[in-house]
């Protein structure tokens, strides 16, 4: 027999309830659950007694349970009701289907990881950090005013402060908790970053998937998102992962006119740092009042760093650096004097440049083999690229026979394929030695059943 819902739960709902919309009551239903009000395995009342308890229609319950359940937050079994899920039961879920594979491939090009052999050698840097530096202090500045010098050196648009944390996601995760609602409606791009939708819709956000074309996110499909309120803008400037394309200046100074006069916030997660040979084209040139601006060191400099530069307006920061408060406080100035010690040896640099370099031929090399054999492959630039295929597990599990691994399309689509088959990113910038064996395979697979894969 299934226990009755404990309908004590409405007073904490209704003490929490902001706005009488199904965002509104989304979010007291999320802070309840985050203040420990709702407990996994708790029952909602049923839609009428809330609507009635509350004032609301029962429309408006059933649509802010729609919410919950898209998140993950409840499940609606029936006559069973409406239960409270395990918040940590699946918060990720695309990211751990995107590198499901066997343990043991060949060649495992799934991974979106660099090349380790091309990271800049840490030996002489850690050599070099004489005096010791100190690692006993609570008080210091939690970013090194030597290193922040360095950072705005460079920077894509003036700002007065950057701050320094623990890598791009660690970045985005500060930045999702501080300044998004449960049921903000937010701008990503189709395909877009596992780890970034699984973060996304593990707080609640409605995700608005925006295409791309070789010019960055499409103009159009952002200006037919803004029909309704956006909170907030997630894109790659650069070597966009899974696509490898890259925006340019025009493109970004449409999306910023197009952004003008509203409230949204853009972030740009600026993984190819380093590593790409084009000019970055950042919104926050003519809307810098509303960019926040991430940089991350892993593709070029070690993923095991754990370090991403951020910038973005000092309300945003200043939540950011509360936020850090309740946790790390600050990323380690130890790694922080390792990374400004790469940036300033000039044998470093140039061990980066020659990453780049090797990862553009890499790229260049399985891009153009494919060409000829029928195969079109988008983007630029990166070390990924997204190749069509006429059927993705058909594809994956060929490559997969054959000693390679790829990751399927489908975790980085927010959209089902479309009518011409799926894609599967493959990581080129770890292949290596003579690459026609692996164009061969990749062409073999994307064109199963004679299909001539065509770039969308």
């Amino acid at each position: 027999m299934v226990a009755p819902p404990d309908t004590s739960s409405l007073t904490v709902l209704e003490e929490r309830l902001d706005s009488p919309t199904a965002k509104g009551l989304a979010h007291a239903v999320s802070a309840a659950i985050r203040d420990g009000h709702l407990v996994p395995g708790d029952r909602l009342p049923p839609i009428r007694t809330v609507a009635a308890q509350l004032a609301l229609s029962p429309t408006t319950v059933s649509a802010a349970w729609a919410l919950l359940a898209r998140s993950g937050t409840v499940a609606t079994d029936g006559r069973r009701g409406t239960m409270v899920l395990d918040p940590h039961g699946g918060g990720t879920t695309r990211y751990r289907r995107a590198l499901e594979r066997p343990s043991t491939f060949t060649l495992d090009l799934s991974t979106g990881v660099p090349d380790a052999a091309l990271l800049p050698d840490l030996g002489p840097t850690l050599a070099a950090l004489t005096p010791a530096p100190r690692t006993g202090s609570y008080l210091d500045d939690p970013v090194l005013p030597a290193l922040a010098e360095e950072l705005r050196r460079d920077w894509p648009f003036r700002v007065e402060e950057v701050a320094v944390v623990d890598g791009a996601m660690d970045a985005m995760d500060l930045l999702v908790r501080t300044q998004l609602r449960f049921g903000d409606r937010v701008v990503v791009e189709d395909p877009a970053f596992p780890p970034l939708v699984d973060l996304l819709e593990s707080v609640g956000a409605q995700l608005v998937g925006v295409g791309l074309d070789e010019h960055g996110l499409s103009v159009d499909g952002l200006r037919t998102a803004l029909a309704e309120p956006v909170a907030a803008v997630f894109l790659q400037p650069r070597a966009q992962n899974p696509t490898g394309v890259t925006m340019t200046g025009a493109r970004a100074k449409e999306l910023a006119d197009v952004l003008e006069g509203t409230d949204a916030l853009v972030v740009e997660d600026d993984s190819a740092a380093g590593l790409s040979s084009a000019a970055l084209a950042s919104l926050g040139r003519w809307i810098p009042e509303r960019t926040i601006h991430i940089r991350s060191f892993s593709k070029s400099h070690g993923p095991d760093l754990r370090l991403a530069a951020l910038s973005g307006p000092s309300q945003v920061l200043g939540a950011v650096a509360a936020r850090r408060q309740l946790g790390q406080g600050w990323s380690s100035r130890l790694l922080q004097q390792v990374l400004l010690g790469l940036l300033t040896d000039a044998t470093a640099t140039a061990q980066v440049r020659t990453a780049a370099t090797t990862y553009a031929a890499r790229r260049a090399a399985v891009v153009d083999g494919l060409r000829t054999r029928g195969v079109e492959v988008g983007g630029s630039e990166g070390i990924n690229i997204w190749v069509p295929v006429h059927d993705e597990t058909a594809a994956v599990v060929r490559l997969a026979s054959q000693g390679i691994g790829v990751a399927p399309g489908a975790p980085f689509r927010l959209g089902p394929p479309g009518a011409e088959g799926g894609h599967v990113r493959v990581t080129v910038g770890l292949a290596t030695g003579d690459l026609e064996p692996l164009v061969d395979a990749l062409a073999d697979a994307a064109q199963a059943n004679g299909w001539s894969g065509r770039a969308r």
